[in-house]
């Protein structure tokens, strides 16, 4: 009995904290979108009931690629582009952008459902309404299918490991932001354990979970995974454990990294494949808390869950997929006067220095 009571205990525990994440602002669902962003009308049954936005640069090359990007919970696909620069990028590379969007009447907190086995079985619920929007896109401005890549942040993040899962021969490559395991919850209350006390799982159980998920046997998508170790939401664990998902997936060995690049503020492992491509990279924050970093004097907007940490996600991902994302080059002069390139992953001290001044009023 007294077990009992310190589980349901635990279970309220978990739920008033749950409770009082969502309760700060909240994005406002359904409203007309902005000039660059069209609503996409008529792409399929849509079983999940979602609203897709979406961003064509003008004059796409045929056989441009296609993003999908998820925003998290509490916010909208307006807001999420904005804060990540998605559309900005788009125009400048050329890729086509499409922006699935919750529902309040299908979540009151705008989450994704990643945790309803309703909306995370393939030709099911909301990831056959992303499904069929990437096949309308697709068909509707001549795309390239072979490179369909999706990326999301949190309940986003963990309905992206559930796409690249339930439809693997449809992507590419992802990028999961403060996401979580295929398949580490079936309801609320096992969403909430899995997103504050994740339990570890043994590996093959968690690739496992995906081999199942459809009949597809490979080659899988290539994935980077992004995680603050000071996320109180999301916690750290949860990168572990989709490492430990993916990694078996494409025959690697979660101990053995091919590359370890180690700053103060940062830690990047890579795993090769076979041909020396990278099939996964993961990427530690120790400062970073719940939410996507942004270096906003390059792209972006911060905002709740958009963090300005002088560290640009946005183009490391898009540098991961091959889409040329480091023609947007930074580049600091040093001491001597000569100029280098600001790798888009490495923090840049002199931007968190800036932020401090301005916080302290020593400059505006």
């Amino acid at each position: 009995m007294a077990d009992i009571l310190h589980g349901l205990d635990e279970l309220i525990r978990l739920r008033q904290r749950w409770t009082r994440m969502m309760t700060g602002t909240q994005a406002q669902a359904d409203t007309t979108p902005p000039p660059h962003l069209d609503e996409v009308e008529g792409f399929g049954t849509n079983p999940g009931q979602l609203r897709l936005l979406a961003h064509v640069p003008d004059n796409l090359h045929p056989g441009a690629p296609l993003v999908v990007a998820l925003h998290g919970c509490t916010q909208d696909a307006a807001g999420y582009d904005l804060g990540c620069g998605w559309s900005t990028m788009a125009d400048e590379l050329g890729f086509a952008l499409l922006l699935p969007e919750q529902r309040r009447e299908n979540n009151p907190n705008l989450c994704f459902n990643w945790f309803d086995p309703e909306h995370t079985t393939r030709d099911s619920g909301e990831v056959l309404s992303i499904r069929q929007g990437v096949g309308w896109m697709l068909r509707q401005y001549g795309l390239d299918g072979r490179r369909v890549f999706v990326t999301g942040l949190s309940a986003g993040g963990a309905m992206t490991a559930a796409l690249l899962a339930t439809y693997p021969e449809v992507f590419a490559a992802g990028a999961i932001l403060s996401g979580l395991p295929y398949g580490a919850a079936r309801s609320v209350p096992q969403a909430l354990e899995a997103m504050f006390q994740p339990a570890p799982r043994p590996a093959e159980e968690r690739a496992a979970a995906v081999r199942t998920a459809s009949r597809h046997a490979g080659p899988w998508p290539r994935l980077a995974i992004w995680q603050g170790e000071a996320d109180e939401t999301v916690r750290p664990e949860n990168a572990t454990e989709l490492l430990k998902q993916w990694l078996p997936l494409h025959g690697l060995d979660p101990e053995r990294p091919d590359e370890v690049a180690e700053e103060p503020d940062f830690i990047r492992r890579r795993w090769r494949d076979r041909a020396g491509r990278i099939a996964v990279e993961a990427h530690q924050l120790p400062s970073l808390a719940h939410g996507v970093p942004l270096d906003t004097r390059r792209l972006g907007q911060a905002g709740p869950h958009l963090l300005d940490v002088g560290l640009s996600s946005t183009h490391a991902i898009l540098d991961f997929w091959g889409m040329e994302g480091r023609r947007d080059r930074a580049f600091e002069v040093d001491g001597k006067g000569q100029a280098r390139e600001v790798s888009p992953w490495r923090l840049d001290p002199s931007h968190l220095l800036d932020r401090a001044l301005r916080a302290a009023g020593f400059r505006k």
